[in-house]
């Protein structure tokens, strides 16, 4: 059954909601339709920063968590209601704030039930609790999006997430599949220039461009154990905190952005993948940072572009990833395999809440 879905996507950059249409049955996309962003106020985004900062110490029903979870729901809602062209299921991630899969825990906040009121519509939400119950890692979840996308596509290929974290979906030839989160994407690189600069980001990369890499203190954020594990993983947006806080200490704004752009670069040319890689495409936020992906370059034989040189948009897929999820929600398909979150067999996941009239 084909249906039309709106995706909803809030990253852990906390710069707003993408949101983008889709028509598939879950396994084909048929179409993608129009896309749009809602950004944040600064202050839910310094709000929503500061909750990441401390969410492990934070007990569900905290005040701060219950408000913002309201708020994020309303944030959805505006964003969805601007494509709602004959939808019928809205897909729900909300904001990741805490993602654990040693301890078994994932975190995502918003309220389904205030996204389904206000927006009249079916929401399909928490696709990652039954992965991690039944022993996955919980993420990364476009894998199966991206292996319908690129359907047509020449491989052995690579598929580039650059967002917070940067994670990976290998597939091959004969329809082998494989994804991990490869280590920091933008997450690190932001938090560093807001820093130092107050801004929010570093724009096309031109911070990192005019600052050289410090190779010893690259190589030893390179040393962190888990580069050494094996695929399927995935890790938190601040795993790699403490050892940048003591890594970087005495770098120049602009050499530490370098060496950040180069840590990311590095992990992903680590990823443990099979040979013979035809391809890398690249999404996500970092794609627009230059430092970022000359780097990448460097690092790969293959040709490393953004995802726009194969027609796809990189500023919607997540949010397209999650409407074509929610659709697999609806018809209980797996949103997970062995060989994407390392789950014992292929897994079920979601729930649907539906408005109440």
């Amino acid at each position: 059954m084909i249906r039309r879905a709106i995706g909803l996507m809030s990253g852990t950059s906390l710069d707003g909601v993408d949101a983008a249409w889709i028509e598939s049955d879950g396994e084909q996309i048929f179409a993608l339709g129009p896309k749009a962003t809602l950004f944040y106020e600064d202050a839910l985004r310094i709000r929503l920063r500061a909750l990441l900062n401390r969410a492990a110490e934070l007990a569900t029903d905290d005040p701060e968590i219950t408000d913002l979870a309201h708020i994020i729901a309303e944030r959805h809602a505006e964003a969805a209601v601007l494509l709602a062209r004959g939808a019928d299921i809205i897909g729900f991630h909300g904001q990741t704030i805490l993602h654990n899969p040693q301890q078994r825990r994932t975190w995502q906040i918003g309220d389904p039930s205030v996204l389904a009121h206000k927006t009249r519509m079916q929401v399909a939400y928490d696709f990652r609790s039954a992965d991690m119950a039944a022993g996955g890692e919980g993420a990364p979840l476009v894998p199966l999006f991206h292996q319908a996308l690129a359907a047509t596509l020449e491989k052995p290929l690579m598929i580039v997430n650059i967002g917070g974290v940067a994670n990976i979906t290998w597939l091959g030839a004969d329809g082998a599949i494989l994804a991990c989160d490869t280590g920091p994407g933008n997450g690190p690189l932001d938090d560093w220039v807001h820093h130092h600069t107050g801004e929010p980001f570093d724009r096309d990369g031109a911070l990192a461009l005019s600052g050289a890499v410090a190779e010893d203190r690259l190589a030893k954020l390179m040393a962190d154990p888990y580069f050494a594990r094996p695929a399927p993983k995935s890790l938190d947006r601040l795993h790699f905190s403490g050892s940048i806080g003591q890594s970087l200490t005495g770098l120049s704004p602009a050499d530490g952005a370098a060496t950040l752009a180069a840590f990311t670069a590095a992990s992903i040319a680590e990823a443990p993948v099979p040979p013979g890689l035809q391809r890398l495409l690249v999404t996500g936020g970092g794609r627009h940072n230059h430092a970022i992906m000359a780097a990448l370059r460097a690092r790969f034989a293959v040709p490393v572009e953004p995802v726009e040189e194969v027609g796809w948009d990189g500023d919607a897929l997540e949010a397209q990833c999650f409407g074509f999820l929610a659709i697999r929600v609806a018809r209980g398909l797996p949103l997970s395999l062995p060989s994407t979150t390392g789950v014992a067999a292929p897994m079920q996941g979601g729930q649907i809440k539906r408005p109440i009239y």
